[in-house]
């Protein structure tokens, strides 16, 4: 990769070149399968796996290096459809994709296939509307197109505020997947595990920019389409005895899935009335919770005084009642323990323990669409569903890291095959995340449910030690076997699980982990590459110093490349929020910015300065404002409007953005003619001329 050969040549040094990883790969795998065999501890095949990959997309990363500008910037403009279709699948199998996706289909059923829908249709927004014309114009960056398109550097400057603040926001969610998967397969306390991840992001792409980067994620998809799929089959045979879970998942083990929630929810059979004592229990301590916290509005200190004299008074009674109940005062003692200390404190415990009513509801059937008590509630959830797949599919077309992947390829040709490569394999696991959600949960519904608590499976400890959040089953009503109603199973668990759930082989939980680390690493890789050259192309060279010379270019991309990974690393390690909420926050946030100033960039000669400020500042804006007064995090708690969650707020900001584009466009003067004509030479692939 490091000479100039022809382009069939290249071609076929890379599938040669690829095709021997894949065998070295499959090749180790099978070595560490027989490490485990022959005794070898999970906890140094965990750093087998951990260590070896990373030092492997090392090596790719130095081999890669480079001092070239077009090499470090858009790996010199000459990566072959094909493999530039998987180095931006492997850019887009983001933590969300890998880990998130079939947890989120586990947890919401037929209503996380929004999240399908929007990714996969993002892409066809892609290819019709901006990768063939991005590619003609043939810069570097988004925002290198928003400042040549509309002139001046003020849209330039608006482009790199919304790249940073939609790649970091990504990039985060990644950085977590990594801290995740580091913990639980080295032992490695979670936020030291995010900083060994961040070494591992950083040895793709410091060296070598895109170039690296690029080469990176190739390796990076092989891996990690191989770890997704392995698992999926084999749970699939175990439970239908078809190898093609795509089919078995919906023929077998979907109806029996739909049958089991219709025995949880039937207080007439066994299994309903166990459920059932657990629910109501949980709706006792959310009514006590909601008395609780109206207590404390209305008494304040005085109110938390006198309920601690309670639980005393109680305690006190317990211990001298005959017989006595050890358990019921060990109970009372713990209530007493952990009792709030404070005013603050009690509202936060008190209001976690309101919101557990969530759990005291039926089974939500997963393959029932928009399920609600009524026609209002099913309403407002088939609108967040449309308006979900909105903002994916727009936001998938306005993500800068995906976007600037086209500017690598060859030629506008190869930029349009490569969008329809990027497509296929991402369907090879879009199309299985689905499968695995229902293949896993027919096995907690058939395996785990109505198991003793003294027979619990190993994983539920294993995952239960890595974070409480993720895994935690507690006897509830206290008959000693698990009911669904006491599991609690977070979604960035499902995939990562699926291996010791199904009961495999640890090989294939490392190389599950692998998948995970690769997909984890390969979006985090692109995104902080994007933010480093957005800073140092567009701010630096193109605003402070025009004449700065390559080497002092490259110096300023790697250092800050190093300064916004370790920012990222820190602010992942404060746990701010779940994946799935941040990378849809991102797309919602790329869809505002970008996708009317990019669109209208391209198509409407009229588009001018005014009207991509106006348009980009007033979208964001509305986005932005909307998650704020929304999303629980910033603890405001606003009314939503019209009932849309803060993950779609750009069906707000996207309509806001284009009224913005083509208002400031009519009231101010027409772009120039030289503007006027790069629109033309942008828009049609037969023209020819240079870009301006």
């Amino acid at each position: 990769m490091a000479g100039r050969p022809s382009n069939a040549h290249f071609l076929q040094q890379l599938q040669r070149y690829y095709s021997f990883y894949t065998g070295g790969f499959v090749a180790f795998v099978v070595m560490v399968g027989i490490l485990e065999m022959l005794g070898v501890s999970i906890k140094i095949l965990g750093y087998i796996f951990l260590f070896a990959t990373i030092l492997l997309y090392a090596g790719i990363g130095f081999m890669a290096k480079t001092a070239d500008v077009s090499e470090y910037y858009v790996a010199g403009r000459r990566v072959p459809a094909l493999f530039n279709g998987m180095a931006t699948g492997a850019d887009w199998m983001s933590a969300a994709s890998f880990i998130g996706m079939a947890g989120t289909l586990y947890l919401t059923g037929y209503d996380g296939l929004a999240f399908v829908m929007g990714w996969t249709g993002g892409y066809c927004l892609v290819a019709l509307f901006l990768a063939p014309y991005l590619r003609k114009f043939g810069q570097f960056t988004i925002p290198d197109f928003l400042g040549a398109r509309y002139g001046g550097n003020i849209p330039r400057l608006i482009g790199v505020f919304a790249t940073i603040l939609c790649s970091f926001t990504y990039v985060i969610a990644q950085i977590y997947g990594v801290g995740i998967i580091t913990s639980r397969f080295t032992g490695l306390e979670f936020t030291i595990g995010v900083f060994v991840g961040l070494a591992g992001i950083l040895v793709c792409s410091f060296l070598g920019g895109m170039k690296a980067v690029t080469w990176t994620q190739v390796a990076q998809y092989i891996i990690l389409i191989v770890a997704y799929m392995i698992p999926v089959v084999w749970l699939s045979v175990k439970h239908t005895g078809n190898p093609v879970p795509q089919i078995s998942a919906y023929t077998s083990a979907l109806p029996k899935v739909s049958a089991l929630e219709k025995e949880f929810n039937d207080p007439e059979t066994a299994k309903g009335r166990a459920e059932e004592s657990v629910r109501q229990i949980f709706r006792e301590r959310a009514a006590a919770a909601r008395d609780r916290l109206q207590g404390l509005d209305a008494g304040g200190s005085e109110f938390l005084v006198s309920e601690k004299a309670k639980l005393a008074e109680e305690l006190k009674t317990l211990k001298g009642t005959v017989p006595i109940n050890y358990r019921a005062i060990e109970a009372a003692e713990k209530a007493l323990r952990q009792f709030p200390a404070d005013i603050a404190t009690a509202r936060t415990a008190w209001s976690a323990d309101e919101a557990i009513k969530a759990r005291a509801g039926p089974v939500k059937p997963h393959a029932e669409a928009f399920a609600a008590k009524d026609e209002v509630g099913r309403d407002i959830a088939r609108k967040n569903f449309l308006a979900l797949v909105f903002c994916l599919m727009v936001g998938t077309a306005a993500l800068p890291h995906i976007l600037m992947r086209f500017y690598t390829t060859p030629s506008v040709e190869q930029a349009r095959r490569s969008v329809f490569w990027s497509l296929f394999f991402i369907f090879l696991l879009y199309v299985t995340a689905p499968a695995l959600a229902i293949l896993v949960k027919f096995e907690v519904y058939s395996n785990l449910v109505g198991t003793s608590f003294a027979q619990l499976p190993a994983w539920v400890s294993n995952w239960a030690a890595v974070d409480k959040t993720l895994m935690n089953i507690t006897d509830i009503n206290k008959d000693g076997l698990v009911q669904l109603a006491e599991v609690v199973i977070g979604g960035d668990l499902v995939v990562l699980a699926t291996p010791e759930i199904a009961g495999l082989p640890y090989v294939i939980s490392g190389l599950v982990a692998a998948g995970g680390l690769a997909a984890a690493l390969s979006t985090a890789d692109g995104l902080l590459l994007t933010i480093a050259n957005a800073l140092s192309h567009d701010v630096y060279y193109k605003i402070i110093d025009p004449n700065a010379p390559t080497t002092r270019r490259l110096v300023v991309s790697k250092s800050l490349l190093l300064l916004v990974a370790v920012v990222a690393a820190y602010v992942t390690s404060l746990k701010p929020g779940d994946i799935l909420f941040l990378v849809s926050a991102a797309f919602s946030l790329a869809a505002s910015a970008f996708f009317p100033a990019l669109v209208l960039g391209i198509f409407w000669k009229r588009a001018n300065q005014l009207g991509a400020i106006l348009g980009m500042v007033a979208g964001l804006g509305i986005c932005m404002y909307y998650m704020i007064q929304t999303y629980p995090f910033f603890g405001i708690n606003a009314a939503k409007w019209w009932g849309i969650n803060p993950i779609s707020a750009g069906i707000f900001g996207v309509p806001t953005g284009f009224i913005g584009v083509v208002i400031g466009s009519l009231i101010s003067p027409a772009p120039s003619r030289e503007i006027q004509a790069l629109v033309d030479y942008v828009r049609y692939p037969n023209l020819k001329g240079d870009t301006a």
